[in-house]
């Protein structure tokens, strides 16, 4: 009989253990693939992402979706054009928040052409601001400019570099060549 009690009592778990580890091993409430995600206002579309793999998770107070297979997001104008496109290799959207932070390889064109290039970039839903506080890199038809932070609005139409580290001047290859040829 004593050595059943031993065998019982040594299966025994500490329920703060067993609360730690459900900690560490998170499990999404939902899971998806291939997703494409529609905000509208009014009946007109705002923004689309696109994402292969969604994770969605609802901690006590943290309700967020996580897209760690990378992101494409759409932001269209008024007429639904294409106004700017953000795509990254993970992302994640704090949900009550309203607020997405994409990481690793950000890349924000506008419809002009204009390319930002940066690491870590936060998206703020409701102000339809984006901005960043690590090195960026916005590169426009006229020069390269590189700094570290920047802000702008969300279809980077408007875009303000915080602490500008460098600019670099792009020549067209065609008034090079035809300034020769005279």
């Amino acid at each position: 009989m004593l050595v059943v009690f031993g065998i019982l009592y040594s299966c025994e778990n500490d329920i703060a253990a067993v609360e730690s580890l459900a900690k560490l091993t998170k499990t999404p409430t939902n899971k998806a693939k291939n997703v494409e995600l529609i905000y509208s206002e009014k009946a007109n579309v705002k923004v689309k992402i696109i994402t292969p793999l969604s994770e969605e998770y609802n901690e006590k107070d943290n309700h967020y979706i996580e897209m760690t297979k990378g992101i494409k997001v759409l932001f269209y104008d008024s007429a639904l054009n294409i106004a700017s496109t953000l795509t990254s290799n993970y992302a994640i959207q704090q949900v009550s928040k309203k607020i997405m932070e994409a990481k690793d390889d950000v890349v924000v064109v506008n419809d002009k052409g204009e390319k930002l290039n940066t690491e870590h970039l936060i998206w703020l839903e409701d102000s339809s601001k984006i901005y960043s506080d690590v090195f960026v890199k916005i590169t426009t038809k006229e020069e390269i400019i590189m700094g570290e932070g920047m802000e702008a609005n969300q279809d980077f139409t408007k875009w303000k570099i915080h602490k500008i580290k460098g600019t670099i001047t792009i020549k067209e290859e065609t008034d090079s060549l035809n300034s020769t040829q005279k």
